[in-house]
């Protein structure tokens, strides 16, 4: 596809996903009250409007992101394991949002497409994105048991089958998957590196990349295991239409690509630098809702039976 294309595309895009300018009213005790959490406040002033705002759907009931309580938690045996198809080849280019760097995808057919675990068909990839802290202590937008990754994958997924196009998916219930992957400081990730290597071409907010032949299942963990819940996009519109798949085990990235993350700006190329950090939506109240996983929960298992095990050990 043409570059010039493409830029009229995401020009109309962001115009029908531009949020109304409005003061900071979101409550501060939104996300639980853990040092990383709380402190992540203090940088609330300097966020980009879309975070700041109250943003919420009239009634909503099934908002995102959440707390993922692991003991709360319930083990479905009916879900399947996730199948993902990545065609490296539908991989078109990387553009800074404003308040992301996005990687989009032709969806056009299925030939990048999900199915398996909750799902009842498959599900095609519409893009791919991050969520990131200014520090490693926080920038997940989901939690686990309260504790806070310093980033988060989100691959975006859209029905097919229910709707035409990924806007009509947007307003659709159960429209579109969302496979949400933990990033950690650990070692270095050589999948990702290609994608950080072409970050400076975007470094402003508008600046678009021609990106091609990218697998993004390399960002996947081999761990199986996931939570499943049903949920809402964490920017405007903020529609409940997302089945969530959130990946137990995180991926590891190191120092120096978090850290090109952090070199992102929000703001246009002659405007003042205002650093793309800390660009997550506080957490949402669960509501009635059920979180259910594809595993045991052997964690619960093994704190509920250690107490009798070291009582069998020092039985005479």
């Amino acid at each position: 596809m043409p570059l010039q294309l493409l830029r009229r595309a995401l020009a109309a895009s962001a115009q029908r996903l531009r949020p109304p300018a409005a003061p900071c009213t979101e409550p501060r005790g939104a996300r639980p009250c853990s040092l990383a959490a709380c402190s992540s406040y203090r940088l609330r002033d300097a966020l980009h409007p879309l975070w700041q705002s109250e943003l919420s759907v009239s009634g909503g009931t099934r908002q995102s992101p959440i707390n993922i309580q692991w003991r709360d938690s319930v083990y479905d045996p009916h879900l399947k394991p996730l199948k993902i198809h990545y065609d490296p080849t539908t991989c078109l280019y990387i553009w800074n949002n404003g308040y992301s760097f996005q990687v989009e995808f032709d969806d056009s057919a299925d030939k990048s497409v999900i199915m398996g675990g909750p799902l009842e068909n498959h599900y095609r990839l519409k893009q791919f994105h991050f969520h990131w802290g200014a520090i490693n202590e926080w920038g997940s937008e989901h939690m686990v048991d309260s504790k806070v990754y310093p980033a988060e994958l989100h691959l975006v997924h859209w029905n097919p089958v229910t709707s035409t196009s990924f806007e009509d998916a947007v307003m659709e219930n159960n429209g579109l998957v969302v496979i949400g992957v933990f990033l950690k400081l650990g070692a270095h990730h050589a999948g990702l590196q290609k994608l950080v290597d072409a970050l400076p071409a975007v470094r402003h907010k508008d600046a678009i990349v021609e990106f091609d032949v990218f697998d993004p299942s390399c960002l996947m963990p081999s761990c199986p295991d996931y939570w499943t819940y049903d949920g809402s996009l964490t920017t405007p519109p903020l529609t409940e239409s997302v089945t969530w798949i959130i990946k137990k085990t995180p991926i590891e990235v190191d120092q120096n690509q978090l850290e090109e993350f952090r070199m992102l700006l929000f703001t246009s190329a002659g405007e003042e630098e205002k650093r793309m950090v800390d660009n997550f939506r506080p957490l949402q109240p669960l509501m009635n809702r059920t979180v259910r996983s594809s595993f045991r929960n052997h964690h619960l298992l093994n704190i509920e039976t250690r107490p009798s095990e070291l009582a069998h050990q020092h039985s005479p």
